[in-house]
């Protein structure tokens, strides 16, 4: 089952249980879901990254305006956002990874870090975030 069918089962589900918050969230996501899709992006791991790091931003964004009610309603919609998401790698996957990518690609400065993240960022399809990705490759070219 895709995410994008997910989310409609999820959706109709909240509607019928009368979930208000969770029926606008669903809402969004489905549609960015179906606007990517029919542009022909079809990376639907992509696009519920890309939602779920707007919401983040936007509860910082709150955080620091002195806002926190606004901020913890963003970081909810995050939350839901997230349960569609593939599970994130661990650290010791990550540098695993990494270390195989340095390996493959015979990396060894920090100047070699544009050979050594499209590699990684490949076998990663998804599942850690490219700031941490960056950090990692960063701390093994550094090494």
């Amino acid at each position: 089952m895709t995410a994008l069918e997910r989310v409609k089962d999820d959706l109709a589900t909240a509607r019928k249980a009368g979930e208000r918050g969770r029926v606008g969230t669903l809402s969004l996501v489905l549609s960015e879901l179906q606007k990517a899709a029919k542009e022909g992006d079809g990376d639907e791991v992509a696009v519920l990254r890309r939602e779920r790091k707007r919401r983040q931003e936007a509860a910082r964004a709150f955080r620091d305006g002195g806002r926190p009610e606004l901020a913890e309603a963003e970081e909810a919609e995050a939350g839901m956002i997230e349960q569609y998401l593939p599970a994130e790698l661990s650290d010791d996957e990550l540098r695993t990874m990494v270390a195989d990518a340095v390996a493959e690609t015979g990396a060894g400065s920090p100047k070699d870090m544009g050979r050594v993240m499209p590699v990684v960022m490949g076998k990663v399809a998804g599942r850690a975030d490219g700031r941490r990705v960056s950090q990692h490759v960063k701390e093994a070219l550094s090494a």
